[in-house]
């Protein structure tokens, strides 16, 4: 089908990739250096195939994100900053989200909630709103919905399929007074799905997120799911991995065939050096840019693993592994903090 409504999924063609820069008024102040050169190698890489979108908190802000781009190699003619105050860096979840209805695009900015209540949020909910009305999506229209959904718990396929997690799209601290059904029907509505796909199981200490699946399974296309799994048996783990890895096993596709499913390498177990809190190291949460995916390492032998895999789920396109490290130290990684714009989405004339 060409240009299905509903959800555009990540492998379409892009115009940009939008970040959310952290700075020294985030929780990321004692690790900025480290999370700065983090982002900075996301910004080399998406910027040698698109445009990267950089919310910054103020015009020194700006140069200084201009500067790190610069230094890491990334293309200063692709990088497009825009200034809104933030709270925090997590733009896949509280950037837009865009649709196609009647063959055009829409944005869906849905309100954030800092996962249920967790974090400070009013800064990032009002984001994607600020950047909108200084043309950054150019004349594509806004829709503001009421209703709390992060991006990093929707996956679709394109074809009306979506993959989702009961713990976090039915926890009580989101939308609370709404059971599955009249979750299921806004899904419905606002994003133009007619299959949902419910995982019952899936979980990674350290997440706050109460189950993001773009931590746990991930669509490659309308047939395939690559999804993380765990060998370990004495790791704590093993047995909920194993659970979803059979759910998996159970779904169908839009056609009525089971799924491809690729299994990625369990990474090395890494813990917070002060509270030794275990940290929720994971492959599934790539980034498919325009020729590329761009997949976390956390520099153990199981990278090179997890690129082989997605190297077999993406044959078309080059496979970049991104030293995650620093990111996985606030409780997230490199799906996280990004969020894909589709073609026609991110004018030509506001590249700087």
């Amino acid at each position: 089908m060409s240009n299905p409504p509903g959800m555009i999924p990540e492998w379409e063609p892009q115009s940009g990739v939008m970040v959310t820069w952290p700075h020294d008024r985030t929780d990321w102040r004692d690790d900025l250096a480290q999370v700065d050169a983090c982002f900075a190698l996301i910004a080399r890489e998406v910027t040698r195939r698109e445009t990267l979108v950089a919310v910054c908190r103020d015009q020194p802000h700006v140069e200084l994100v201009q500067a790190l781009v610069a230094a890491a190699g990334g293309d200063p003619q692709r990088l497009a900053c825009w200034i809104a105050p933030s709270n925090d860096t997590w733009a896949r979840d509280h950037g837009p989200i865009a649709v196609r209805r009647d063959g055009a695009l829409r944005l869906l900015d849905f309100r954030f909630n800092g996962w249920g209540g967790k974090y400070p949020a009013d800064l990032d909910d009002r984001i994607t709103r600020i950047i909108h009305e200084q043309g950054a999506f150019g004349s594509v229209p806004l829709d503001s919905v009421d209703l709390v959904l992060e991006g990093g718990s929707l996956e679709v396929d394109g074809r009306g399929t979506l993959l989702t997690t009961a713990s976090c799209l039915l926890s009580p601290t989101r939308n609370p007074g709404l059971d599955r059904a009249a979750i299921e029907a806004a899904l419905r509505a606002h994003l133009g799905v007619t299959r949902i796909l419910w995982l019952e199981h899936g979980a990674l200490e350290g997440d706050d997120t109460d189950g993001h699946v773009d931590t746990l399974a991930r669509f490659c296309d309308p047939h395939t799911i690559v999804y993380q799994a765990c060998d370990d048996p004495d790791d704590s783990h093993h047995e909920e991995l194993r659970a979803m890895a059979d759910e998996l096993a159970k779904f169908r596709d839009a056609e009525g065939q089971p799924y491809r499913l690729e299994a990625l390498p369990w990474p090395r177990a890494a813990r917070d050096s002060a509270s030794g809190r275990r940290l929720p190291a994971t492959y599934a949460n790539f980034l498919i840019v325009n020729g590329a995916v761009l997949v976390p390492a956390y520099g153990g032998p199981a990278d090179e693993k997890a690129r082989l895999v997605l190297g077999r789920c993406f044959p078309d396109r080059d496979v970049v592994p991104v030293d995650c490290r620093p990111l996985i130290r606030g409780f997230g990684s490199l799906h996280c903090v990004t969020m894909q714009l589709p073609a026609g989405l991110v004018p030509e004339r506001d590249l700087a």
